[in-house]
């Protein structure tokens, strides 16, 4: 079991809740403030049928005066002109407020991605970009604009009660069956359309996954095999879905023919108020046009529900990812390293694992080191090339860096300073000369020499475009060796101070071999310290240390002789132990 958290600082662990998201929605409290103002100004206007037709039939049909009907059809007419303006006004105010969230939000989520799948390796989804683009069109969308109109359904029932009690009483009765419709609604849909989304991103990991592995499914005629455990989470999705969707189609056209029966009552309540001499002839019209407004809101709501449970729900997902991942205290600007790295009883495995993979690996490396090391699958090298350059962090012990805790740099100033080859090269969509620049600024000059050490400048003139040439993620027209040559490239772009090597010649043919074995020789005249996974002899005749990983532990650890002298079993002093646990100063050099 992992002991304290070393993957996080406790600055870093005692944050406060207060996350990105929460302050920029705070910033769009002015912007809101605004839309409630267009929205107080349009829902006085829309006053305005009630009024005319208030006019009309008890002032203009009584009186035959065309001159009123003229001058009242020409304010209403540019009273509607108005409406129509400010509500393009606040749709617009409503779209830039989502881009502005979006602005906010979305580099600090990218980066707690980043954090996300770093703590929890094999969770890479891009779902939470999926949930930003559903919480920005919710702001812009009309459940927002539904719920600034539902403050306005007061004052509708008010004039509704000065019409006429009875008037009131209905409309209030009316508001409260359309609310109560919406509520039983909301919760006979979320909890299946949460379940539903849980089961979809289920899929989606699941066809991601099938789709890196494409060729090998297709080679081996898997594809219809591992399909179903995806049909299976697919379909349940769907089913899931159709019961979500069947309950809210019910209680939406219940809702619709609720109101248009409720706003034919209400002319019917009105016309025995009239024959009872209580109202005017214009009021029941009026009343008929305001029970419109007061239920407009609701119906309004009923409409755009899903898209609102869905920007609840998203927000709710948003809110999980950048509050567990917080982004790490700034640290203080160290001077570049000079690659003299340390392992100090380090025990170590995956992020979010119970069971360590390493455990008390202790070891030094003086700047221009070079190290082997080697060992049976599943012994911890990968791991200890983790933990090297700070990817993963160590359950106890320290891993240090020119003496700094390797946790305690910041990674945008570090990166530039390590090289790391991983065992399973990832390129990345963009130009050759992209993927080797790292994706900053392209300098062609520093870009030709990191190819020339790694022996892959020939190659890549070869291309059609030469270092313009486009490769996708997976390396498109790339052969294996090719794309490893080129992270081999991209590890030693800048001249690191500390270069990790995992496997770096797994898919190499002689050529690359040659390559990379001039490279390791100019890496140690500059005085890189080096890491190299390999089983290769030609690598290990290379490196001055070897260490020898059993099970998780070390085994052997020493000058490259003797580390081979104790495997063959040619070197009778000492034991394994004594080689293994002499500290790096003290050892022999061949």
């Amino acid at each position: 079991m992992p002991g304290r958290n070393a993957w996080c600082p406790d600055s870093v662990m005692a944050s406060d809740s207060n996350t990105t998201l929460r302050r920029a929605l705070g910033s769009c409290r002015g912007s809101l403030l605004w839309v409630a103002g267009f929205s107080l100004c349009l829902n006085l206007l829309m006053l305005t049928p009630a009024l005319y037709m208030l006019q009309v039939y008890d002032r203009v049909i009584t009186t035959g005066s065309e001159e009123t009907l003229l001058l009242l059809t020409l304010v209403v007419v540019f009273l509607f002109l108005v409406v129509g303006g400010l509500e393009w006004v606040r749709a617009g105010i409503l779209v830039r407020l989502g881009n502005r969230l979006d602005a906010w939000v979305n580099e600090p989520l990218h980066a707690a991605m980043f954090r996300r799948s770093l703590r929890h390796p094999g969770g890479q989804a891009a779902w939470p970009l999926d949930d930003l683009a559903t919480l920005r069109q919710g702001l812009a969308g009309g459940g927002l604009l539904a719920f600034f109109d539902v403050a306005w359904v007061p004052v509708y029932l008010a004039l509704l009660y000065l019409f006429d009690p009875w008037f009131g009483a209905f409309a209030s009765l009316a508001g409260v069956i359309l609310v109560t419709l919406v509520v039983v609604s909301d919760r006979a849909t979320r909890g299946l359309l949460d379940e539903a989304g849980r089961e979809q991103s289920r899929a989606r990991e699941l066809t991601a996954g099938n789709l890196r592995n494409a060729e090998a499914l297709e080679a081996m005629g898997m594809r219809s095999s591992i399909a179903a455990p995806w049909l299976v989470r697919h379909r349940a999705s769907l089913w899931l879905q159709s019961r979500a969707s069947d309950r809210a189609a019910m209680l939406s056209s219940l809702t619709r023919a609720l109101r248009l029966l409720l706003q034919s009552l209400i002319l019917g309540l009105g016309a025995l108020l009239v024959i009872e001499e209580r109202i005017t002839p214009g009021m029941m019209i009026a009343g008929s046009i305001l029970l419109g407004r007061v239920l407009s809101p609701v119906d309004q709501l009923v409409g755009s529900w899903r898209g609102i449970v869905g920007a609840r729900a998203a927000y709710r997902r948003l809110e999980r990812v950048l509050r567990d991942q917080p982004p790490a205290t700034p640290a203080m600007s160290l001077p570049p390293p000079a690659g003299r790295l340390a392992l100090e009883a380090v025990t170590a495995g995956a992020p979010g694992g119970q069971r360590p993979v390493v455990t008390d690996i202790d070891l030094r490396l003086e700047p221009g080191e070079q190290l082997g090391i080697i060992g049976p699958s599943a012994s911890g090298k990968s791991t200890l090339a983790r933990l090297a350059l700070g990817v993963w962090p160590a359950w106890d012990g320290c891993v240090r860096l020119d003496g700094a805790d390797i946790a305690r740099w910041d990674r945008e100033a570090l990166g530039p300073h390590l090289g790391y080859l991983p065992q399973d090269v990832e390129l990345f969509s963009g130009t050759i000369g992209e993927n080797i620049a790292r994706f900053a600024s392209v300098d062609g000059d520093r870009v030709i020499e990191a190819a020339r050490r790694a022996g892959v400048h020939e190659m890549i003139l070869r291309l059609p475009d030469g270092y313009d040439t486009r490769i996708e993620a997976s390396g498109g027209v790339l052969s294996a060796g090719q794309r490893q040559r080129i992270g081999l490239a991209r590890a030693l772009y800048g001249k690191p101070a500390l270069v990790v090597l995992d496997e770096p010649n797994s898919n190499l043919d002689h050529r690359g071999e040659r390559a990379l074995a001039g490279a390791m020789d100019a890496l140690r005249q500059e005085g890189v310290t080096l890491l190299v996974i390999s089983h290769r002899t030609g690598v290990l005749r290379r490196v001055d240390r070897l260490l020898v990983l059993e099970g998780g532990r070390v085994r052997l650890f020493g000058p490259r002789d003797r580390v081979l002298a104790r495997m063959a079993g040619r070197d009778g002093e000492g034991s394994a132990r004594e080689v293994a646990r002499r500290p790096s100063g003290q050892g022999e050099r061949s």
